[in-house]
This record gives structure tokens, sequence and C-alpha cells, in this order.
């Protein structure tokens, strides 16, 4: 297993070509599921755990990895299976998320694939909205074709963290207010959860946010504002995307916006949970103007209250 992901850090060449590898598993005998590779830390055997008194009923307790303490998730229970039980072959997925590492429980850890996101599609809708997953694909493995689904751990995690989206004292400038209300945003992520943090928190500045769950989704919106005569840039203060995504990542998404002269000077933040130092790079390569990881709402208003100190100035001028 550790040969299998000692590669990580050589895959990101992968990112901005629209593709992905799937970190697959299962957490049934008849079902696979998957996360995204860049997300994984290193996949253990179940070493012993420490009990955590009060903590969610999903955190099954803590392992100690090198000194680290890593809360450990039930990742059948959160997801709305029955606990699940330790097997000699179970296996923690440590992760990093949001700036916090945890580690998942699952039955076991089978393979890693190579996918594009076209092979990535939305969850049917007739799953309804309480679903946890972000997307589903079908591969070809061990001879036969099997679904594999893809968890939305961010909304795992939501319901764990219980992330707070109040501001704190400061971040908010009054005197940008008036500026804010009935301005646009428009929001690309596959995560219902990410979305709705997003929301909520620009709400709060009067601001209105238009939701897409996909990078194409994304261009096609903004394509069809060129295509009528909209000027872009004034139409919506900035585009906040997802980096994962189905159909088309978020590097995709802007290496495309950035080639259409009609709306290459669009102001894109990059939100995602995948590590900061390797976004930054990839920022700097495919041309977003900033990146933040989720899920921080002072950063996220600091980020437009920016944009729109920049524009101002720039009219003032």
């Amino acid at each position: 297993m550790t040969q299998m992901l000692a590669s990580v850090d050589q895959r990101t060449k992968l990112v901005g070509e629209n593709r992905l590898e799937l970190l697959l598993f299962r957490i049934s005998v008849t079902q696979l599921f998957a996360i995204n590779v860049f997300k994984v830390k290193e996949v253990v055997r179940v070493p012993s755990l420490s009990a955590m008194p009060g903590s969610h009923p999903s955190i099954i307790g803590v392992a100690n990895l090198r000194g680290l303490a890593i809360p450990v998730i039930d990742l059948r229970k959160a997801i709305g299976f029955r606990p699940s039980a330790v097997y000699e072959q179970s296996n923690l997925i440590i992760t990093e998320y949001n700036r916090s590492v945890q580690g998942f429980l699952v039955d076991k850890v089978e393979h890693i694939v190579n996918l594009t996101w076209s092979d990535i599609l939305p969850p049917p809708k007739t799953v309804g909205r309480n679903n946890y997953l972000t997307a589903i694909t079908r591969i070809d493995y061990q001879d036969k074709q099997e679904l594999v689904s893809i968890i939305d751990v961010e909304k795992v995690l939501a319901e764990i963290i219980q992330y707070d989206i109040k501001l704190s004292d400061g971040v908010l400038d009054e005197q940008l207010l008036p500026l804010m209300q009935g301005k646009k945003v428009l929001i690309a992520d596959d995560s219902a959860t990410a979305r709705r943090q997003v929301r909520e928190t620009l709400e709060q500045l009067g601001l209105e946010v238009i939701e897409v769950s996909d990078g194409l989704m994304a261009l096609n919106q903004l394509q069809q504002w060129c295509d009528s005569g909209i000027n872009v840039s004034e139409h919506i203060i900035m585009l906040i995307t997802d980096a994962e995504m189905p159909e088309m990542d978020g590097y995709k998404l802007t290496h495309e916006i950035r080639k259409d002269k009609r709306m290459s000077d669009l102001y894109i933040t990059l939100n995602t949970s995948l590590s900061g130092s390797f976004n930054n790079a990839m920022v700097e390569k495919v041309g977003c103007d900033r990146f933040i990881s989720k899920f921080q709402p002072d950063l996220l208003v600091e980020v437009v209250q920016d944009k729109l100190r920049q524009s101002e100035a720039l009219l003032t001028q």
C-alpha cells in the first residue's frame, strides 16, 4: 500500500489536464467507493485506537501515527450504513481536508484508477438531496464493469465538525456594504454542502449567489452571457470555483475562460480543500487570481472585499 501511494506527489501533472486519480475502497461487499488521491496522505492498517468520550458518534477513536493524534471516522456509519467492524484487512485512509487531518475507517482499500473528469457524472437526481455522493462513474475492474460512488467528504465532515459561517469582529468593511447589495457572484462546486457554506457566507453581505455544480456548467453559463452581449466581468464580481468537479475541473475551467477574449479578465478565485502548496503552483500555472482553502468565511469575505476595492479604485482613476 505504501508503494501504491508513494508517487502521489508526482501525479500532479494530471491536474490541469482535466484528469484525476481515484482511490477505490469498499465499505460493503457489493459496492466500490472512492475519493480523489490528492486528498490522501497515506493508507495504513488500523492501529489501536484511544477512545474520545463525548465525541461525535461517527468518531470511533483517535489513532497515534508518528506522534500525531488523528481522529478516526467510521465512514460506513457516517454515511448512513451500520457501524463497521474492524477486520484484518481493514484500512485507515488518512486524508487532509480543509486544513485538518483525519482518518476514515474502511473495509478494504483496493486500487488506484486514472480517469478524466469527463468520465465522472453527477449522482442521479432520484437519489435525493440527502445522499453522500458528489459523483459516480463506471470502470472496468477485475474483468467486469463496476459502479463507483465518489464520497462527498465535505458533507461528511460538515456534519461532524459543524463549520460556523459567523464572521469575526472587524472583518466586514461597513463602507463597502452598500456597494455589495445585489451584486452577483458565480459559484461552481460539485458539493452541495460547500456551495451552501459559500452562499450563506456571501448572502450576509447582500450578494446574490448563482450556483452551478460543475465546471462545464459554469463555462456554459459564462458563454451564454457573452453570447447575449453581457460583459461578464461587470455582470458578476467574480467566479469562485472548486478544483475537483465532474465534467470539467476548476483548472481546465480557468484555462478555457482565459483563452476566451470576451471574458479573459474575469476575476477567478480557486476555493478548494486540496493542499495549499500544490494549489498555489497550479493557480500560477493556469491563471487564477486568488486561492483560498475551504472553509474560511473570514478569508472568503476579505477576498470579495479586496476585489470590490480594486474595482472602485479603477473607477476613480
